[in-house]
C-alpha cells in the first residue's frame, strides 16, 4: 500500500517544483535589488558584490543566477520592458487611440502607486542600456524596438508618416518614463487623478480655441571656435557621452578621445570628472534659462512664449550648441549637488508652467493642470536630444515641428503639412 504524500511537498499539477519556486524567488529577489542599485548607481557603478550584500548572499551565490554583472543588468532592463508591454497589451483592447492611451497612462500610474505602496519592486530605468557590452545590450535593444513598434502602431490609423509616428512614439515613451521624477509630489492615491490629466493633455493638447502652432524661433548663439580646444568644448563632449553612456561610461579617456586630445589636456582644463559633470548641468541650465528669458523679453501671449521657448530648445538639442544634459545622470552626483540640481531643474520647470498660467489668464492656452502640462514640457525637451536615434532624417530645421507641436496640440493631431 504505497504511503501518503504531503500536500505541502507535492506541487499541484502544472505547478512548478518547490525547488524551482525557490529558485524564482531568489532570483526575483536579487533581479529587484540589483534594478535598485541600478538607478541609484548606473551600470558601470553596480557590482554582483553590491547586490548580494543587499539580499544577504555571497557574490558567488548571485554568480549562481547571473554569471556577469551585465548579464544581470540586462535582464532588470529586459524585465522592466516586459512589464512596459504588459501594461500596453493591456490597454490595446481599448476601442481607439485617445481611450489606448488614457488606458495606459491609468495602468502605468497604478502600477507606480503598488510601487510607491511597496506593493510591487521598483523597476530599472532604462537611462543605462548603452552602458552595456555589446551582447546584451543587443537583447535590450532588441526588447525595446519591439515594444517601439508595438507602440507606434496606435498612430497607424491617423494617416501620419513614418517620421510623425516615430517622434510621437518616442514623446508618449519619454513622458512615460519621465513620470517617475515627479509622481511623488502626490500622494499614491492621487496617482489616478495626476494620470487622468497627463492623458487629457497628450490627447487634447494645450492650445484654446484660436491658438496654433506658430513659434518665433530664437537666434541660435553658436559655440566660439577657438585654435585650442575650450572648456565649453569639454563640456559638450562629456555632455554628448554621458548622454549616451551614463557618468561611468563616459571616462575621461573617451572624453578626451572624441576631442583628439590627451589626457593631460583635460586635467589642464578640470579639476576631476565630478566637477565636470556639474558644470555639465550648469551649461545647461544656463542654455535653458536664456531661452526662456529670451522668450519673455519677446513678449507676447503665454501660449506664444511657451512654444517659442520650447521650439527653440528642442532644435538647440540637435544644433551646434546642443545637447543638453539629461536629467538620467542626475545619479552621478553627490547627494547634496544633487539635491540642488534637481531643484535647480524643477525651478526651470516651474517657469513653464507660470507661461501656461498667464496664457490661461490671456486665453491662449485651455484651463488644464499646469503643474502636470509643464512637467510633459520638461521631459520633452530633455527628451529631444534622442531623436536622431528614433526618427531618421530629423534636422535642426524639422525637429520642433515632429515633436514639440504634437505635445502642444495633442498626440492624435494631424501632421503640419
Amino acid at each position: 500500500m504505497p504511503r501518503s504524500l504531503d500536500p505541502e511537498t507535492v506541487p499541484a499539477p502544472g505547478a512548478a517544483p518547490r525547488q524551482t519556486r525557490r529558485y524564482a524567488q531568489k532570483r526575483d529577489a536579487i533581479l529587484h535589488a540589483a534594478a535598485a542599485l541600478i538607478n541609484e548607481a548606473g551600470v558601470k557603478g553596480t557590482t554582483l558584490a553590491d547586490v548580494a550584500r543587499s539580499v544577504g548572499l555571497m557574490t558567488n551565490s548571485v554568480t549562481y543566477y547571473y554569471r556577469r554583472k551585465e548579464d544581470l543588468a540586462a535582464a532588470c532592463f529586459l524585465h522592466t520592458i516586459g512589464v512596459l508591454d504588459g501594461l500596453v497589451a493591456r490597454a490595446e483592447g481599448a476601442p481607439d487611440g485617445p481611450a489606448r492611451l488614457a488606458r495606459l497612462l491609468d495602468l502605468v500610474v497604478a502600477h507606480r502607486a503598488a510601487m510607491a505602496a511597496g506593493e510591487e519592486p521598483d523597476i530599472a530605468v532604462l537611462n543605462d542600456v548603452r552602458a552595456l557590452p555589446a551582447p546584451q545590450a543587443e537583447s535590450v535593444f532588441s526588447a525595446y524596438n519591439a515594444l517601439f513598434r508595438r507602440l507606434r502602431g496606435w498612430f497607424d490609423e491617423d494617416g501620419l508618416d513614418r517620421a510623425d509616428r516615430n517622434a510621437r512614439t518616442h514623446l508618449l515613451l519619454s513622458v512615460m518614463h519621465s513620470t517617475r521624477l515627479w509622481i511623488h509630489r502626490y500622494e499614491p492615491r492621487d496617482y489616478a487623478k495626476a494620470g487622468a490629466r497627463m492623458a487629457d493633455l497628450l490627447t487634447r493638447g494645450m492650445a484654446a480655441p484660436g491658438s496654433g502652432w506658430r513659434p518665433g524661433l530664437l537666434p541660435e548663439t553658436a559655440p566660439p571656435e577657438e585654435s585650442e580646444v575650450s572648456p565649453e568644448a569639454f563640456l559638450r563632449a562629456a555632455t554628448i557621452l554621458i548622454n549616451q553612456q551614463g557618468y561611468r561610461g563616459a571616462s575621461v579617456e573617451k572624453i578626451s578621445g572624441l576631442l583628439k586630445v590627451t589626457k593631460g589636456s583635460f586635467y589642464h582644463h578640470n579639476d576631476n570628472k565630478d566637477d565636470l559633470v556639474a558644470n555639465c548641468f550648469s551649461r545647461s541650465f544656463a542654455q535653458i534659462r536664456a531661452v526662456q528669458d529670451a522668450a519673455d523679453a519677446g513678449g507676447g501671449s503665454g501660449w506664444d512664449r511657451i512654444c517659442t521657448a520650447s521650439a527653440t530648445l528642442v532644435r538647440s538639442q540637435l544644433g551646434p550648441g546642443g545637447p543638453l544634459l539629461r536629467v538620467t545622470a542626475f545619479s552621478a552626483l553627490p547627494e547634496a549637488l544633487r539635491t540642488e540640481t534637481r531643484r535647480t531643474m524643477n525651478r526651470l520647470t516651474e517657469r513653464f508652467g507660470l507661461c501656461l498660467v498667464d496664457g490661461m489668464v490671456d486665453g491662449s492656452v485651455r484651463p488644464l493642470d499646469a503643474g502636470i502640462a509643464a512637467q510633459l514640457v520638461s521631459s520633452m525637451v530633455n527628451a529631444a536630444a534622442e531623436l536622431p536615434a528614433w526618427v531618421p532624417g530629423v534636422t535642426p530645421d524639422n525637429a520642433a515641428e515632429l515633436y514639440a507641436r504634437p505635445l502642444f496640440l495633442g498626440l492624435f493631431a494631424p501632421a503640419a503639412r
